[in-house]
Order: C-alpha cells, then sequence, then structure tokens
C-alpha cells in the first residue's frame, strides 16, 4: 500500500467525493485507511459509569485504500506515486506528475 499515516489525501469516489484530509491509521490488511472528518457515521454509545449520560458520538469509519488519492504538496492536486530509489539507495515514493519526494 502506498499510503501512509499522516499523508494529505483527497477521496476520488463515494459520498464524500472531494473532501480532503490527513490519514490517522492505515489498516493494511483489509486495504483501508481511516481520514480525519472523512466518512463520519453517528455511533449511538450506552450510558456506562465513564459516560453516564451516554449519547451520539461522530466517529471517522474506514475508506478502502482505492477510494483516495495523494495530494502533491507542490501542486496541490491529486497524483499517482511510484516507488523508486533515493539517493541513498533506499525506497522512496515519488509522485508521477511533478516528481515529489514524499518520504
Amino acid at each position: 500500500m502506498r499510503i501512509k499515516k499522516n499523508d494529505e489525501v483527497i477521496v476520488i469516489a463515494g459520498k464524500d467525493k472531494g473532501k480532503t484530509g490527513k490519514v490517522k491509521s492505515v489498516l493494511s490488511d483489509k486495504n483501508k485507511v481511516i481520514v480525519e472528518r472523512v466518512n463520519m457515521v453517528k455511533k449511538h454509545r450506552k450510558p456506562t459509569q465513564a459516560n453516564p449520560a451516554g449519547g451520539i458520538d461522530d466517529v471517522e469509519m474506514p475508506l478502502d485504500a482505492s477510494n483516495v488519492m495523494l495530494l502533491d504538496g507542490k501542486t496541490n492536486k491529486p497524483t499517482r506515486v511510484r516507488i523508486s530509489t533515493g539517493k541513498d539507495g533506499a525506497k522512496v515514493r515519488v509522485s508521477v506528475k511533478s516528481e515529489t519526494v514524499f518520504d
């Protein structure tokens, strides 16, 4: 998976198409990502000793990784990413459009 935690992404499909946000977590075994303030749902909470009132909370749910694209830092547009070797021989993620290095 070419998306990592704290990457800035844009949603390209679904009910939240066009929204941008930072990746909070990556669920690589399920090929899903959780993006801040995107794909919000209402979660009903039962009263507990810690929260005696209970209530309804807004919670971010996972999105499929194929429905998001990385935002290019230079152009602020979505871009595909390829893996190439950096100057020190390590693998780095590179923007296809502008050759920006993400790592």
